[in-house]
C-alpha cells in the first residue's frame, strides 16, 4: 500500500501511532536538551518554539528549565492532549509548519526526532524552513534533528513485529534512491478489521539542508552525529543534528 500524499496527518493523529513509538528514551531526551542548551547558551528569558511538537514531550522539558517555550503540531488530537500542560511559559497550538506563523519572535527553534522529510514537494520542504526561518529573531537559532541517510542505509532490516498490550504491529520498510517507507499493518482485536498506515520520509542530506538554509538567510553554524553531540561522520553517525542562524542584513 502506498502512501497517501499526507499520510503524516491521519497516522500521527492516532493512538496506534504514540503507542508503537511509546519506548522512546526520555532519559536520553532530557541529556540530549541539556547538552543542547549547554552549547547553545541561551538567554534566560529566550522565546522558544518547538515545531512538530507531538503531544509536548520535548516542550515540557525545555519550560521546565525557565523558557517561554510555544509547542505546534499538524495534528489536533496532539495538541489536544499537550494543552493540558500549559502554563504561564507553556503554550500549545494546532498548525502547519508549511505556512507562516509568527515572525521574527523567537530566540531558537527545535525540530526533534526526524520530524521533517515528510511533503510530498520540494518546495512544501522549502515552505517548512521559510516558515522556521521568518519565525526567529535576526541572528536566531534552529536545531533540526534527523536520520542519517547513509547510516540508516547501511543499518537497514526489512521487517519487525512488536506486540504491545494486545495489539500488534507488522512492519516492513523498504526504500529507493530518494525515500525510506515504512508500512505498518495493526491488528488490534478492537478494530473491525486490520489497519494499514506506511510512512515516508525523504532521503535529505546535509547538502540538501544547506541548499534549504541558505536559500531561506540561514547559515550551518555545527553539525553533530549523536544525542552526545558526537562528531558528524556520514557513514558512521546515527544521527544528522544539524544547529542553523539566521543571518541579520
Amino acid at each position: 500500500m502506498a502512501p497517501t500524499a499526507e499520510w503524516f496527518k491521519e497516522w500521527f493523529n492516532t493512538d496506534y501511532y504514540h503507542q508503537l513509538y511509546s519506548d522512546r528514551d526520555e532519559v536520553e531526551a532530557a541529556r540530549f536538551i541539556d547538552l543542547l542548551l549547554t552549547r547553545l547558551q541561551l538567554p534566560a528569558n529566550a522565546l522558544l518554539a518547538d515545531i512538530a511538537c507531538g503531544r509536548g514531550r520535548h516542550s515540557k522539558i525545555l519550560a521546565a528549565k525557565g523558557f517561554d517555550v510555544t509547542g505546534i503540531d499538524l495534528s489536533p488530537e496532539n495538541i489536544a492532549f499537550a494543552k493540558q500542560f500549559e502554563t504561564e511559559n507553556l503554550h500549545f497550538y494546532q498548525h502547519d509548519m508549511r505556512l507562516p506563523f509568527w515572525v521574527n519572535y523567537f530566540n531558537c527553534a527545535f525540530n526533534f526526532f526526524t520530524s521533517f522529510g515528510y511533503f510530498r514537494t520540494e518546495r512544501e520542504h522549502y515552505n517548512a524552513i521559510r516558515t522556521i526561518s521568518n519565525s526567529l529573531q535576526p541572528g536566531g537559532l534552529l536545531v533540526l534533528d534527523y536520520l542519517n541517510v547513509h547510516y540508516a542505509e547501511d543499518h537497514f532490516t526489512d521487517k519487525a513485529e512488536k506486540n504491545i498490550d494486545g495489539v500488534s504491529y507488522h512492519i516492513t520498510k523498504w526504500h529507493d534512491e530518494t525515500h525510506f517507507y515504512k508500512k505498518i499493518v495493526i491488528d488490534d482485536k478492537a478494530a473491525a478489521a486490520p489497519l494499514v498506515f506506511t510512512e515516508k520520509v525523504a532521503k535529505f542530506s546535509l547538502g540538501d539542508f544547506n541548499d534549504m538554509f541558505a536559500y531561506h538567510h540561514m547559515q550551518i553554524q555545527e553539525v553533530y552525529g549523536n544525542y552526545a553531540l558526537g562528531n558528524y561522520d556520514v557513514k558512521k553517525s546515527p544521527r544528522l543534528v544539524i544547529i542553523g542562524r539566521k543571518m541579520t542584513k
